[in-house]
This record gives structure tokens, sequence and C-alpha cells, in this order.
């Protein structure tokens, strides 16, 4: 979904810190692959990269799953998920005649697969929809697998339907907004967009395959 991230070192904002970056979309450097965040007895919001323990928190992705250019995860060998939210991702496919191979490329592009993150832009669940998009879908709570899955692929279905079936423009458009598709007249050349569009384009392939072979074993 369209937005852009930092990278983060730990880090406790105060109360008037946590406003500004809410204002300004600063933040601090950090190095961490994985944020959390979480409120303290104090009632200030405090971000760390290790797990708090004994209190609620949130898993913040300041990345979406394949954005990273200089990810070290080997994109054509990495573990599938095949079983995961099955019955959500047959509905959509069928709804808005989707592949379930795309839809869990996507997924897996956007979130790896889980459904509490949220990205600094606010950026939500398994297909990481942004508020107004949410809102215009009609998804209540991003954060609900089944209505993020259907949310997501009617907007992945608009979008190939607006690219003529070219999944690479769609998936671009998906990440860095149908604006800036439109600006650039194509993948727009953000390191992050092209990493992005090449590895849902390995996934798509994977998902395929292995999702193909499966169906002959069961006729």
């Amino acid at each position: 979904m369209s937005r852009h991230f930092f990278s983060l070192t730990p880090w406790v904002p105060s109360v008037v810190t946590l406003v500004v970056l809410v204002l300004t979309g600063a933040a601090p450097a950090m190095a961490a692959d994985k944020v959390y965040q979480y409120t303290q007895t104090n009632g200030v919001v405090a971000f760390s990269d290790r797990q708090p323990l004994n209190r609620p928190y949130r898993l913040v992705k300041f990345d979406c799953y394949a954005c990273n250019p200089t990810s070290t995860v080997n994109w054509s060998n990495t573990r599938l998920f095949l079983a995961e939210y099955q019955h959500s991702i047959s509905e959509a496919a069928a709804a808005h005649q989707l592949e379930p191979a795309l839809i869990r490329a996507v997924i897996h592009a956007e979130s790896g697969f889980k459904a509490d993150a949220l990205s600094r832009q606010g950026a939500r669940g398994l297909m990481q929809l942004m508020p107004k998009t949410a809102k215009d879908l009609g998804v209540k709570n991003s954060f609900d697998s089944h209505a993020n899955i259907l949310g997501g692929s009617a907007y992945l279905a608009k979008l190939l339907q607006s690219y003529q079936g070219d999944i690479a423009l769609a998936s671009a458009a998906y990440n860095a907004g149908p604006g800036t598709v439109s600006k650039y007249a194509g993948i727009p050349p953000y390191a992050e967009t092209k990493a992005y569009v090449k590895r849902v384009q390995i996934l798509l392939q994977r998902y395929r395959s292995v999702l193909a072979t499966t169906t002959q074993h069961r006729g």
C-alpha cells in the first residue's frame, strides 16, 4: 500500500516528540527490522526493538515485508504460506476473479502473513490497508484478517482492471499509489517499489507452481 518507510533504533519518545512525529512525518534512525509499540505505565507511547514483557504491544512494520532493496531474504526459496487464511483467500479470489496465488503473493510481500502488522504511516493488517483506503472499501477493522483480505483483494482487482491485467503495474500501484504510476507512465524509479514488484512476481510464480501441483494431486 502506498507509503514511505524509515528504519529505526531503540527509542522512547516523549509525548511532545510523538506529536511532532505525527505532524511532520519525521523519525529518528533505527536499525531494527522489528519494532514494538507499547504504552508505558505513565501513559507515554514507547517504541523498542525488544519485545516488551508483561504488557500489551503491537508489532510495527516500518517497511512492507518485500520493500527493502537490501533484504537478505532469498525470495526464490523462502518459506511459502500455503494453508493460512484459506477460506478468506478463496472467497476473495472468487468474488473478485483473482488468482489465489496472486492474493497470497501480495499478502506475503506486504506483511509476511502477519495479521497485526502496522506501518508507521498507518497501513494495517495482512494486505496493509491505509485507513482511507479501508474506509472506501468498507473495511471497518483492518486487523480483522477476513475483512482485510476481502478489502485488499477488491482494491487489487480494481488496480488490475485499471492496468488491463498488467500485474507488474498493478503491484507497483498497490505499493506506490496509482498517481505515482501515472506520473512516471510505468513502474516508478523508486528502489523500494522496483524491489517490491520484482519480489511479488517471484512469489506469484512460486505460489502458482505449488498451488497448481497441489490441485493436481487433489484431483
